[in-house]
C-alpha cells in the first residue's frame, strides 16, 4: 500500500511516498505553490505515478497537543484532497518536523542555499514515516 506523505506550508508544499511495503518513507518533491488548481494538479502526478491509497498531511499542532490558527488552512486543503482523489487523508501531528529536518540537513554538511530547497521534501518524509511507525506499532488503523 502506498501513501503519500505531505508537508503543506504557505509557499511549498513537501511530498514524501513510502516503499512498496509501506515501511520506509523517502521525499519525492517540492511543490512550489501557485494556487489551487494548480498545487493539486501537481499532487495528482505524485498520486497517480505511486499508484496512492493514503495521502498523510502534516497537521501543525502545538506542543501542547492544542490545534493553532494554521490547522484551518490545512483542514481547508484537506477538503480539497479528499473531493479531488477520493482517497482516505489522514492528518498527522508535524510538530518540530521542519526545525528537524533543518537539523538533519545541518548536520550533513548540506550548503543553506541548498537546504531551503530540501527541507520541505525532508520534513514531509519525516511526517510519513512517523506515520508508517505508528501504524507497523497498530497505533494507527
Amino acid at each position: 500500500m502506498r501513501v503519500l506523505g505531505l508537508d503543506y506550508g504557505g509557499r511549498r508544499i513537501g511530498v514524501a511516498i513510502c516503499d512498496e511495503l509501506g515501511m520506509t518513507a523517502q521525499g519525492v518533491g517540492t511543490v512550489i505553490r501557485k494556487n489551487r488548481d494548480t498545487d493539486l494538479a501537481a499532487i495528482a502526478a505524485f498520486v497517480e505515478r505511486f499508484e496512492v491509497e493514503t495521502i498523510v498531511v502534516g497537521y501543525p499542532l502545538r506542543l501542547d497537543g492544542s490545534e493553532q490558527i494554521q490547522c484551518e488552512k490545512v483542514n481547508v486543503f484537506i477538503k480539497r484532497l479528499e473531493a479531488r482523489f477520493s482517497l482516505p487523508v489522514v492528518r498527522w501531528d508535524e510538530t518540530l518536523s521542519t526545525k528537524e529536518a533543518e537539523e538533519l540537513l545541518r548536520e550533513r554538511g548540506v550548503k543553506p542555499e541548498k537546504r531551503r530547497t530540501l527541507v520541505d521534501r525532508v520534513a514531509a518524509s519525516l511526517i510519513l514515516q512517523r506515520y508508517l511507525d505508528a501504524r507497523s506499532r497498530g497505533k494507527v488503523t
